[in-house]
């Protein structure tokens, strides 16, 4: 009898609905998503490291008429700033303009947030324990001027960047990879640097024509040259990417 009852059960079990599955969106195959990330988060952590101003040979004093050659004065991003360049020659060369100008914006939003949370950080009450305000604002406190620095010059160099390097390639195709690359990294760093400079130089400290002019230039030959030596990684990338793209079709 009990067996009956039970087997009993489970036939009538059997005939239950069962409750639909969850639902969740699916995520887009490709590599967009993370080339987005990754540009992200270069152009926060360099506008930070920005916030220090840099002197390499600075006991020495070398200058061609009005230039000053040395000590070289920059910023401390300098070492990572020209990979967002990388990165937006990749996403440029992959998935065009209006991909790369939508990376751009979030890059840009992402900027402002963190603007307004280094605000709202400043203004926030000190407990009686924390000692380190003054600090904190001496490295963050500068950081709305450089953040409009970053942006203005950011926002018109990549732009341009992008739009340099996509209408090469709507003239060369799959071909001369690196006259876009190089191309599009003189003009949109030369624009990139002369706005972030002009803005920047008094919040770290430069104040005299001859250290902006060398501010300028060595950011700009910097920037530039650091994406002439990485081009053969960017090269490898690139294809890589176009390689293992679902939707990167070459048009015959």
């Amino acid at each position: 009898r009990r067996f009956g009852a039970w087997m009993a059960v489970v036939t009538a079990t059997d005939h239950v609905e069962q409750p639909a599955p969850a639902t969740f969106a699916h995520v887009a195959r490709g590599y967009y998503p993370t080339f987005v990330a990754l540009f992200t988060a270069v152009l926060l952590i360099s506008n930070i490291c920005a916030t220090k101003g840099v002197a390499f040979f600075a006991d020495l004093d070398v200058s061609i008429g009005p230039l000053q050659i040395l000590p070289i004065i920059t910023d401390g991003g300098f070492f990572l700033f020209p990979l967002a360049y990388v990165l937006g020659d990749v996403l440029s060369e992959v998935y065009g303009f209006k991909a790369t100008r939508r990376a751009i914006y979030l890059g840009f939003g992402a900027l402002i947030l963190a603007s307004a949370c280094f605000w709202l950080l400043l203004e926030l009450p000190s407990a009686e324990f924390y000692e380190n305000q003054e600090a904190l604002h001496a490295v963050v406190g500068v950081y709305p001027r450089l953040l409009l620095a970053g942006l203005a010059g950011y926002l018109v160099g990549q732009m341009l960047n992008s739009l340099v390097m996509v209408t090469i390639k709507e003239r060369t195709k799959e071909k001369h990879l690196w006259a876009r690359l190089i191309g599009s990294t003189v003009v949109g760093e030369f624009a990139d640097t002369l706005i972030f400079c002009a803005i920047a130089a008094g919040a770290i400290g430069i104040s005299t024509w001859d250290d902006f002019f060398n501010y300028l230039l060595v950011g700009f030959l910097w920037k530039t040259l650091v994406e002439v030596l990485v081009m053969p990684i960017t090269y490898r990338v690139i294809a890589y990417v176009k390689k293992h793209e679902p939707t990167y079709v070459v048009a015959s």
